[in-house]
């Protein structure tokens, strides 16, 4: 038997290079007839209203920046447009909304639009913590319950500082003001960090929440000081850069709660290695992916590869490991989970293809006459014996599945919008908006060597005026019989052109349709009141863990108010048995993605379910004192609020 010659094997391998080249890089996606799209489109509708303002603020369209940096100052003021839906005024719905506005750099919490004037927007203030708004900026609110009391705190991350928890005063009476919250130091080391993302979830699976900091430039940069000296850092790779602002694993510690609230965080040091810690991050998600309710990490790295380190800790005690994807033949090497060199900006999790398992949703810049990457869509296999061998079980179908293109992506964001059982995938997009366009300067620059990067000076000039991917539409995916996704952003009347950053999700009045809300870069924001004319029945579960051991396991229909008000169970996950047999999936989200921060409740959708069916419902959490516990129940559609208590058999209160 011949053997093929050398000249053979490179042939087949060119030819096949050449296909996946055509593949990823050269197809035109398809399409479907206008009708179909129409039909597609009909099933969503959206009334937008600006977020709300507080008066008498005075807009800005850039920053002030070091002086090294003037000449790319438009690129560095680029993020901190961020955007939370919640319940902050304890009411049950989270009809709250808490923004960071560049143009003001002020962080408004105010009823969402549309719904009752319940308080009068205000403002959170660090005062009298150090703050030096010429040099400190906010980047994004994160809403949670950080001292376990049963009230919604908020923690704003900062360029320039620490972050900051608000913490809400203990008087249940009050509604909203500034007033009533404590600014508190998140750490106390005096670190100038430069925060652009963080989560909340139970790392260590001792029942309290741990925080997950996500930080971009160097610690202890002078990026925003227009009268510092010397020259500032930018990243020393466009593929591999790894001198960016460390992340910080900090472990729930203790609390106080009385009329001065505190808590305690440890920061766990040392745990992550100097390439995963010291990575460019601008987005992070938590979230089970191997069923023993342990959080893993998803880090969506700028300039490099992504990282997902699979969770092994113990209470008190933090340990991970790094998966990476399997590569084959017909494989790009960016294709393969941790072995990318793009630009990763956001992070989402859903079970996209109904399979039980959770899959991860990856922002990247993907714009035609651009710079064309690709965003993934890493499908969850299920295969835990790749785990066990540090493999991720993941590949990517974004270009398969039509999420593989957009533009300049930020924030993902899931959503079952017309309650069908399939998630809808939502996408912020655009960088700097403006008449000159910039990318030819932009390839010159990432072609250069990378020992030039880390100096600013070796930079395009990015100033107010100049353009990258700063006309754009944001994308909303529907699923099409078919078996992909299609952009009908256009086709529902969500045809703004504009520069976004984050995303939120929340039913806000609890009529069953899933809303958002977009935070906008340099412009007004925007929250999407969800007016679908019909829609599929839902189940709606609040998860709430008790303040106090005395409560049984029970679900009551509606909000949680009143003695149901407890902390939310981050990390915990509900399991829905379909008659039909399907299973949907969905995990409590702590704060995953950019800047935009979904609601801590869980919604899905259930089709045309025939009136007054029940469906089973599996619901897994850990207690306060870490436990795992397992309880399943029969639920009529509508929204319920499970109280997660110490009682062995589930019943359903009426």
């Amino acid at each position: 038997m011949s053997h093929p010659t050398f000249v053979q094997r490179t042939g087949r391998r060119f030819a096949a290079l050449a296909a996946v080249t055509g593949i990823y890089f050269a197809a035109q996606q398809p399409t479907i007839p206008p009708s179909e799209m129409a039909a597609l489109a009909n099933q969503f509708h959206f009334t937008s209203y600006p977020l709300p303002e507080v008066p008498g603020c005075v807009h800005k369209m850039v920053r002030a920046v070091h002086p090294s940096l003037n000449h790319i100052r438009s690129w560095i003021s680029s993020v901190g447009a961020g955007v939370a839906l919640n319940d902050i005024d304890g009411d049950g719905l989270a009809n709250d909304v808490c923004y960071v506005d560049p143009r003001t750099d002020n962080v408004t919490v105010a009823p969402v639009p549309g719904t009752p004037a319940r308080y009068q927007p205000f403002l959170l203030n660090p005062a009298p913590l150090p703050y030096d708004p010429s040099t400190m900026a906010p980047m994004g609110a994160l809403p949670g319950d950080f001292n376990e009391d049963g009230l919604t705190d908020i923690m704003v991350y900062y360029w320039g500082r620490s972050p900051v928890l608000f913490l809400r005063n203990d008087d249940r009476s009050t509604i909203p003001t500034a007033a009533a919250y404590t600014p508190s130091e998140l750490v106390t080391t005096n670190e100038r960090w430069f925060t652009n993302c963080a989560t909340t979830a139970d790392l260590d699976g001792d029942g309290h929440l741990d925080i997950i900091i996500g930080n971009y430039f160097p610690d202890g940069a002078a990026i925003l000081d227009a009268k510092g000296a010397g020259i500032q850092t930018m990243q020393h790779s466009m593929s591999r850069a790894f001198n960016g602002g460390t992340k910080h694993l900090l472990l729930w510690a203790g609390v106080t709660r009385n009329a001065s609230p505190s808590v305690r965080y440890n920061d766990a040091a040392g745990v992550l290695a100097a390439d995963i810690s010291h990575a460019w991050t601008l987005a992070l998600g938590a979230a089970d992916l191997d069923g023993d309710m342990l959080p893993e990490i998803y880090f969506s790295n700028d300039f490099g590869p992504d990282h997902l380190l699979h969770n092994s800790s113990t209470p008190g005690h933090l340990k991970f490991e790094i998966l990476e994807g399997e590569r084959g033949l017909t494989t790009p090497r960016s294709k393969v989970m941790g072995h990318d060199s793009f630009k990763g900006m956001g992070c989402d999790f859903a079970d996209v293809n109904g399979d039980g398992l959770l899959d991860i949703f990856v922002s990247n810049i993907a714009g035609e006459y651009s710079l064309e990457e690709s965003h993934f869509l890493w499908i969850n296999t299920g295969d835990q014996s790749k785990i066990r061998a540090g493999i991720a079980p993941f590949v990517d179908r974004g270009e398969e599945l039509g999420l593989s293109r957009s533009s300049w992506g930020w924030d993902t964001r899931f959503g079952d919008f017309n309650n069908d059982g399939v998630p809808e995938a939502l996408q912020a997009t655009g960088f700097v908006k403006g008449t000159k366009n910039r990318w030819p300067e932009l390839h010159e620059l990432a072609t250069s060597n990378d020992q030039l990067l880390s100096d600013p000076h070796c930079w395009l000039e990015l100033k107010p005026g100049d353009d990258l991917s700063g006309d754009q539409i944001n994308p909303f995916y529907a699923y099409h019989s078919s078996g992909r996704y299609y952009n009908v952003a256009a086709a529902i009347g969500l045809d703004r052109r504009s520069v976004s950053r984050g995303i939120a999700t929340a039913d806000v009045d609890g009529d069953g349709r899933l809303d958002f809300a977009v935070a906008n870069q340099w412009d007004t924001s925007f929250f999407y009141h969800n007016d679908a004319p019909s829609v599929g029945a839902f189940l709606g579960l609040h998860l709430v863990l008790p303040l106090s051991g005395t409560q049984e396991f029970a679900a009551y229909p509606g909000h949680p108010t009143g003695a149901l008000r407890g902390r939310r169970a981050i990390g915990a996950q509900a399991l829905i048995h379909m008659p039909d047999g399907r299973k949907l999936v969905a995990q409590v989200d702590g704060g995953n993605g950019h800047s935009g921060k979904r609601s801590p409740d869980l919604q899905f959708g259930l089709g045309n379910l025939p009136a007054g069916t029940p469906v089973v419902a599996d619901i897994t959490w850990r207690d306060g004192n870490g436990q795992l516990h397992k309880q399943s129940l029969n639920l009529l559609p509508g929204w319920h609020t499970v109280m997660l208590g110490s009682a062995q058999n589930g019943r359903v209160a009426s």
